[in-house]
């Protein structure tokens, strides 16, 4: 954030937090900020509510405080970094905040206040709206109900999901176990609803003008729905594997496939009005730089996408190179104002999903054993999507490379040099061991999802891939980090405690575990089970 605003929007926020995040029964109100009058104009009620919702997986629904500061505190300043991707330049709480796990309630609170203020009541009043009506956007919402809540359950673990809004309930919370189990419930749903209107009505394309995550075709959502069905089913590779395995046979038995080309991919476009706020972050605030590990990896690997991910430094003494900064560092200077920040711009669409990663999940699953795929074509297809997605050459060159990772230097501090952790290389090797081939698959996604760290973060703390750099000083409360298996999770908001203790306690309750940053989540065993 800008300096001169910083005070004024922590103040605006903790506000907010006060405001909105205390009750949870207070989230039944609609604080969306649209009006019936809205919601009838040019037949647009529909349309309207699922365009808020395409909007607010990647936060930038204006709902009149501001369009790129939710953001910032819903993604940027912790999946983004604890993923590896990025990192902010500037020494924001006097360098100490969750960089070095100096965790800040106002900003880890912000994904369960804003989905459950803004998103969520649309997402419940869309599915009544359309479920006896209108199947194909009742499809669409049960979709994009998923998509918004599982990045909600990997941040925190437990949420409420089944009963939102359901008093005589008492808004019980689910555990992350229940609350994966019914996302595939929600997948079914929308599939049959998907598929029977496409045969009922093929030719229809009556959402097309509200999409802003795919083409309009209802087609495009089933494979969206396969696409996201196989991603969660890898999510419980190790703690649920009959489970995993049985969604994935779901998709076997579906004609619409996944994507798989490099133009094929979910992300919100801004061509309709949308702004990307990560561009705002990056351009008019100078806030995202390049992550040390990021660094590591890409430069090591002299990989061809690192010019389409990052921009060279403008600082004078290393101009033309790319440098990144380390997490946890706790610098209180600017120095670093002159690195390698992203090359996102405002215009740029914002990912969800691309077909590179659904390459790499059926690599993983081919490699478990779980479908008849070949795990190297799988693994070599992702990596050339991924290339073919940032119109990048040089793919077979890079298939053939043994380069590993390289050690970082830090521009200003010595102490911060570290040797790389990440030891693969992007060549495939059918003599690895299946761990060793794990690891070169996930590293390779990884690579392939930037930016979107919520993903990223999620699969790296499932895997342990790929190998990032611990923070050199750790200020968890009472040590409850590890440096080396870092982050875990976000701590439930703090003003739930005080606010609606009883709510507090039930979540705490199905987190089956201390509401801490170090409690791994359900899906989260440690081990990735290979066998």
């Amino acid at each position: 954030m800008k300096k001169r605003y910083i005070y004024l929007y922590l103040i605006g926020w903790w506000l907010f937090c006060v405001a909105c995040t205390g009750n949870f029964r207070d989230y039944n109100t609609d604080l969306s900020g649209i009006t019936d009058e809205d919601l009838i104009i040019d037949d647009n009620g529909y349309g309207i509510r699922l365009g808020i919702i395409q909007q607010g997986i990647c936060f930038n629904y204006d709902y009149g405080k501001g369009k790129n500061w939710p953001f910032q505190l819903i993604q940027n300043l912790n999946a983004d970094m604890f993923s590896g991707y990025m990192h902010d330049a500037k020494p924001l709480n006097g360098g100490s905040n969750n960089s070095d796990y100096n965790m800040q309630d106002g900003w880890n609170s912000a994904m369960w206040t804003h989905m459950y203020s803004y998103i969520f009541p649309q997402i419940y009043q869309s599915e009544n709206a359309t479920r006896d009506t209108h199947p194909a956007l009742f499809g669409i919402t049960k979709i994009l109900k998923v998509e918004v809540m599982h990045r909600v359950t990997d941040y925190y673990g437990p949420i409420i999901y089944r009963y939102f809004a359901n008093a005589e309930k008492h808004y019980q919370p689910d555990t992350q176990k229940e609350a994966y189990y019914e996302f595939f419930n929600e997948l079914d749903s929308a599939v049959v609803a998907l598929t029977g209107y496409i045969e009922e009505k093929p030719e229809s394309n009556g959402f097309a003008r509200f999409d802003i995550l795919l083409d309009g075709k209802y087609s495009s959502w089933v494979k969206f729905a396969n696409s996201l069905r196989l991603r969660l089913a890898m999510r419980l590779a190790s703690i649920a594997p009959d489970k995993a395995r049985s969604e994935i046979e779901k998709i076997k038995k579906n004609d619409y496939g996944f994507f798989e080309r490099g133009s094929e991919k979910v992300a919100v476009s801004t061509k309709t009005g949308y702004t990307n706020p990560l561009g705002e972050l990056n351009l008019v605030w100078n806030e995202t730089y390049m992550n040390a590990s990021m660094e590591s990896i890409l430069t090591g690997y002299d990989d061809p996408r690192l010019k389409a991910y990052f921009v060279p430094c403008t600082d004078e003494k290393f101009r033309g190179e790319y440098r990144g900064i380390r997490q946890g560092t706790c610098f209180a200077h600017n120095h670093y104002a002159g690195l390698s920040r992203l090359s996102v711009t405002q215009a740029t669409d914002a990912p969800l999903m691309t077909a590179s990663e659904v390459w790499f999940l059926r690599a993983e699953a081919a490699l478990r054993g779980w479908t008849d795929e070949d795990e190297e074509n799988c693994y070599r297809n992702g990596v050339m999507t991924s290339f073919e997605q940032w119109g990048v050459y040089g793919v077979e060159d890079y298939l053939k490379s043994e380069r590993i990772a390289s050690n970082f230097v830090d521009t200003y501090e010595t102490e911060n040099n570290m040797e790389a952790r990440c030891k693969v290389s992007p060549k495939w090797n059918p003599s690895d061991d299946k761990e060793k081939k794990l690891e070169k698959i996930i590293t390779q996604k990884w690579i392939a999802m930037f930016p979107e760290g919520c993903e990223a973060w999620a699969e790296q703390r499932r895997t342990g891939y790929p190998r990032l750099f611990p923070v050199r000083f750790n200020h968890s409360r009472n040590g409850c980090i590890d440096s080396e298996t870092m982050v875990r999770r976000l701590h439930f908001p703090g003003t739930l405690q005080t606010e609606d203790p009883k709510q507090y306690s039930a979540l705490v309750k199905a987190l089956d575990g201390e509401d801490h940053e170090g409690t791994r989540l359900w899906w989260d065993t440690g081990n990735n089970n290979l066998k």
